[in-house]
C-alpha cells in the first residue's frame, strides 16, 4: 500500500475485481454510453443518460431509476479518460471522486473502482451499503463484457 492509500483510507471505499475482459473492452464498457446504461448502478437499476462526454471537463449528467420506482438525478464532470484510468467528479448529492483503473492481468483486467470523500465522516454514511452496491454493479459490468465478446 502506498502512503497516500494509507492517508485516505478512512475517506474511500475500494472495490476490485479481476474481470474476464481486455483493458480495451473494460474501458469500452466505461466510455460507450450504450453499454455503461446497461451496467451503472446496483441489480435492479437501470438509467436515463441526459448528457454523456467522457474527456476531461466533460459533464455525465443521468437519472438513475430504482427498482421500486424512485429516481436519482446524478451529475458528474470527467477529470480524466485515459485507457489505463477514469477520473470523475461525483457532484450531485453526496460528493466524492470515482477512481477506476484498468491494470492487464493474466485473462484479463484487474478492475480498481475507489471512491474518495471529503471527510471520514462522508465516507461512513454510504459505507454501510456501498461496497454491496459496488458488488452488484461489478456483477453487472461482467455480464455487458461477456455480451461485448
Amino acid at each position: 500500500m502506498d502512503a497516500q492509500a494509507g492517508a485516505d483510507a478512512d475517506r474511500e471505499i475500494v472495490t476490485t475485481r479481476v474481470m474476464r475482459a481486455p483493458p480495451e473492452r473494460v474501458f469500452k464498457a466505461w466510455t460507450d454510453p450504450d453499454h455503461l446504461a446497461q451496467w451503472w448502478g446496483p441489480k435492479g437499476f437501470t438509467n436515463s443518460f441526459e448528457v454523456f462526454e467522457p474527456r476531461p471537463g466533460g459533464t455525465w449528467r443521468f437519472v438513475m431509476h430504482g427498482p421500486d420506482g424512485a429516481t436519482f438525478p446524478n451529475e458528474s464532470v470527467f477529470v480524466e479518460v485515459a485507457p489505463e484510468r477514469i477520473v470523475l467528479d461525483h457532484l450531485s448529492g453526496h460528493r466524492f471522486r470515482v477512481t477506476a483503473t484498468f491494470v492487464p492481468e493474466a485473462g484479463g483486467t484487474r478492475f480498481t473502482f475507489r471512491m474518495t470523500h471529503a471527510t471520514a465522516a462522508e465516507c461512513a454514511k454510504v459505507k454501510g451499503f456501498a461496497g454491496d452496491a459496488n458488488e452488484e454493479m461489478f456483477d453487472r459490468l461482467e455480464a455487458e463484457l461477456a455480451r461485448m465478446a
